[in-house]
């Protein structure tokens, strides 16, 4: 329904320093074309692309590339999706906006705005990509709201944080209590947290972001120049 996960869409004020960030844990960097009128990037470990956007009027948002947008709009609001925004014509980049019901932005494009990065693999110095983690306070509204664009949910209750995970082909998305998770975070799994510290801690980063107290001594939480929480986790 939604089309295809295109990318993690984030401000960034300074988008080189955001940018060195990424690709020094060892994120690649795409090849963009000239969608925007601001300073845009993307970095991929194949599971996971991170739009740089260099405007601060945006938010994190995620973003999806739909073909042939303006026919599937229809299909979209008879599902109850009120559009915060469209634009849509020959002379512009057509894309709408909306929301969840939590109030997370939610992006479609016409078409891709970078290629596909090729890399041996799909893992980072951050570990394998699990999901977005988003806080979401009701639980069975955002459920609704994503299975109906084609997400299958399924509840977590064994993990040290309990959620409830809707997955898709292309992208996971877990919904969180707000006192876990406060703002759009992404997760990802380590074997072991004592060699990722250290390996984290040799390029020159340290985990020093305030974990949710049910994962102290079993998770790491690291914050991006920007402001997006990194959280790695260790079965």
């Amino acid at each position: 329904m939604l089309g295809r996960f295109l990318e993690f869409s984030l401000p960034v004020s300074d988008i080189q320093v955001s940018f060195n960030f990424y690709a020094k844990l060892g994120l690649t960097e795409a090849a963009t074309g000239e969608t925007w009128p601001h300073p845009y990037g993307v970095l991929s470990d194949k599971r996971i692309s991170l739009g740089l956007h260099q405007d601060e009027s945006l938010e994190p948002t995620l973003t999806f590339v739909k073909p042939e947008l303006f026919q599937h709009l229809g299909a979209l609001e008879h599902l109850g999706i009120e559009f915060e925004y469209t634009r849509l014509g020959n002379d512009v980049f057509n894309e709408v906006g909306f929301r969840d019901p939590s109030g997370q932005a939610v992006r479609l494009l016409e078409a891709r705005t970078f290629s596909p990065v090729k890399r041996p693999d799909e893992f980072s110095q951050l570990g394998y990509f699990s999901e977005i983690a988003l806080p979401c306070p009701d639980f069975e509204s955002g459920k609704k709201f994503w299975e109906a664009l084609g997400f299958v949910a399924m509840e977590e209750n064994e993990d040290a944080l309990p959620h409830l995970t809707c997955t898709s082909d292309t992208v996971d998305i877990g919904l969180y209590d707000p006192a876990s998770i406060k703002r759009p975070t992404l997760r990802f799994e380590v074997d072991e947290l004592a060699p990722a510290r250290q390996s984290l801690a040799t390029l020159g980063f340290e985990a020093t972001a305030v974990l949710p107290a049910a994962l102290r001594g079993r998770a790491l939480m690291m914050a991006a120049p920007e402001g997006t929480p990194i959280l790695l986790t260790a079965p």
